[in-house]
């Protein structure tokens, strides 16, 4: 192990930020204890981490935003999972730091004790010495760090050729010492000069992670118009699109934040100029050849989005006890959305053979089951199908609630409504009931179903009672019963079989679960029974001497790249079975529309087409 590449808190992971609690301590023990502290400085150590931590979730949040930065991204492929877990600890340094801090102000450092709140003269002095100091020391550290010598301490940087703000704080323990002690020059320089003040701090230290995160946000949103107007800026001020260089090519671009060192040095990429006139005339924007209508579930899983917090994002969701401390915060904009709320595009990821993209339609769940809020919601997901239409999109896929029968019979009032459409309009549950039905063992000779005359529920129940097994029907409605009745073959309708009440199934060890179901309905289960459900959310699993499926999933193809994002409960790689529906009506190039009632002898097609794309489902990852 080379010296200082690892940090000293390695290996406890996220309990790293108990070494936060003695400020924490100091603060009320000064405060409530002792009387006010006259610095009052573990206060502004910590307020100053949160803002930087605020900072760096804003800068997160618009990198991310594809509706705001598709058309000026400087690297158009996506970041993956190995780049989100490789800068998981990207804020190693804001903790260093406060330690640090808190060091120099108990030594009584020049510039960290009995500070005013503001000094005008100061803020010169910074400027000086940053422009003068830390600028020209930073170049040549940074230079010094590409030498053979030193190249493992920065290797780990560039892993990241897609650039995120997160990217700006992923260094090894030697580089935060050098780039702390470049930061620390201008403070202690301005303090000398007696120009030291309490906002000086704030200013320097959140402008210096500003413009880091400003480097690695993968827009070039910087107008050309302010070098018309001030054209020395090209030498003092770097934009997003001449750092991206430097990550792909690592012998020039170095310096901090003035590229006039790279001009004294001689390091300037040749490509600086051209790349950045080419993105600030806009990037082509591909069309998506298939495109998924998301919504979102409730507001704890609105949490999970990718612009919103990107290693929450990057694995299953989970009800996480630190998501109810935002749900105050996060009431407030559900309201939002619901009043004003119109169908915007998140960028999700592209695939090698054919470019995807999510839609996300701005509802909570339970929006779709309030009887006044169905033509609104009916308004926004056609306006996403006519747009989809126009820009050329292949097929448009509903998410589940998107494509409720109650709502618009699983999409066919689109398709009724729009004759001529070009889009494809796919529900995708012809796939998901191939996902349910062949996870079902090969013995099986009865089910128990619930939500039996669903869109899904009816397709298992005709699709098992060809095959001769035994389908114990839940449903209060006799005329629909009778009507899927209708529909099986003469022979086999003798193997459907409609029950009004759980305890028919108490012994049937095999539960379909289509429809929510409590404690109570559970209870009815036999010893050993496997619960397979379609349901959204996933019941809660209470039986702990039953086992319990998860959602119909399927894994998506190795080749994919840019996948980033974990949708809902599913793991990496993995997407509803709806949403793989979708995607592999895409990829078969099927120019029929995939709506309303799912027919049944399309279920072993859809399924053989899949597997044919190397699409899997997830409970073969068990076996």
């Amino acid at each position: 192990m080379a010296l200082l590449k690892d940090w000293p808190w390695e290996r406890i992971g996220n309990y790293k930020y108990f070494l936060m609690l003695p400020l924490v301590i100091r603060l009320l023990h000064a405060t409530y204890w002792v009387g006010s502290d006259k610095d009052n400085w573990s206060f502004h150590i910590l307020l100053i981490c949160a803002m930087r931590y605020l900072q760096h979730m804003c800068w997160m949040s618009f990198s991310r935003l594809y509706c705001l930065v598709k058309s000026y991204q400087v690297q158009s492929c996506g970041t993956e999972f190995d780049q989100v877990d490789r800068e998981f600890h990207f804020d190693n340094y804001i903790i260093f730091q406060a330690l640090v801090a808190t060091i120099a102000h108990e030594c009584h450092l020049p510039g960290f004790k009995n500070l005013p709140l503001w000094n005008a003269t100061g803020v010169l002095y910074l400027v000086v010495f940053h422009m003068g100091a830390t600028e020209s020391l930073y170049y040549w550290v940074h230079r010094a760090l590409h030498s053979e010598a030193f190249w493992q301490y920065h290797s780990k940087h560039h892993a990241s050729t897609t650039p995120e703000p997160s990217t700006s704080g992923t260094h090894t323990l030697l580089e935060e010492i050098l780039q702390s002690g470049m930061m620390a020059l201008p403070i202690v320089g301005a303090g000398a000069m007696g120009g030291s003040s309490v906002s000086l701090l704030y200013i320097y230290i959140l402008a210096f992670d500003f413009l880091k995160q400003m480097g690695h946000c993968n827009c070039e949103f910087v107008p050309m118009w302010a070098f018309k107007l001030f054209p020395p800026m090209k030498y003092l001020l770097y934009t997003p699109s001449y750092h991206s260089l430097h990550h792909a090519d690592c012998n020039s671009n170095f310096c901090l934040f003035m590229p006039i060192y790279d001009y004294l040095g001689g390091t300037v990429n040749k490509r600086m100029r051209s790349l950045y006139l080419s993105l600030r005339k806009g990037n082509e924007i591909a069309v998506p050849d298939f495109v998924f209508l998301a919504h979102i579930i409730d507001i704890m899983s609105c949490l999970h989005v990718s612009f919103v917090d990107r290693t929450l994002a990057s694995v299953p969701f989970a009800p996480r006890w630190f998501l109810w401390l935002q749900w105050p915060f996060v009431l407030p904009f559900m309201f939002a959305l619901w009043i004003w709320g119109r169908t915007f595009v998140a960028y999700e990821y592209m695939l090698r053979r054919l470019h995807a993209q999510t839609w996300v339609v701005p509802r909570y769940g339970f929006h779709y089951f309030l009887p006044f809020g169905k033509e609104r919601i009916n308004e926004l997901i056609e306006s996403a199908i006519l747009d989809a239409d126009v820009l050329g999109v292949k097929v448009i896929s509903l998410a589940a609630l998107n494509k409720n029968e109650a709502l618009n019979g699983g999409g066919l009032l689109f398709v009724n409504k729009h004759k001529d459409l070009r889009v494809r309009v796919v529900h995708g549950n012809t796939l998901t009931a191939a996902v349910i039905l062949y996870e079902l063992p090969k013995s099986v000779s009865e089910v128990f179903l619930t939500g039996a005359t669903s869109k899904l529920g009816r397709a298992i129940a005709l699709y098992l009672c060809k095959k001769n097994v035994r389908v114990l029907m839940l449903t209060s409605s006799r005329e629909r019963y009778e009507s899927i009745l209708e529909e099986a073959p003469a022979d086999c309708r003798q193997n459907l079989i409609r029950v009004t009440k759980y305890q028919a199934g108490k012994n049937c060890k095999t539960w379909i679960i289509g429809k929510w179901t409590t404690a109570r309905d559970q209870s009815w289960a036999p010893t050993g029974t496997h619960f397979h459900q379609f349901v959204i959310p996933p019941v809660e699993e209470l039986r702990k001497d039953c086992t319990y499926g998860k959602l119909a999933g399927m894994r998506l193809p190795k080749d994919i790249k840019g996948l980033r994002t974990c949708e809902y409960t599913f793991g990496r790689g993995v997407v509803a079975a709806c949403h793989a529906g979708g995607l592999l009506h895409a990829l078969e190039r099927w120019e029929h529309h995939e709506v309303g009632s799912i027919n049944v002898d399309r279920i072993d097609v859809v399924w053989e087409a899949a597997l044919k794309h190397g699409i899997t489902p997830t409970w073969e990852d068990s076996n």
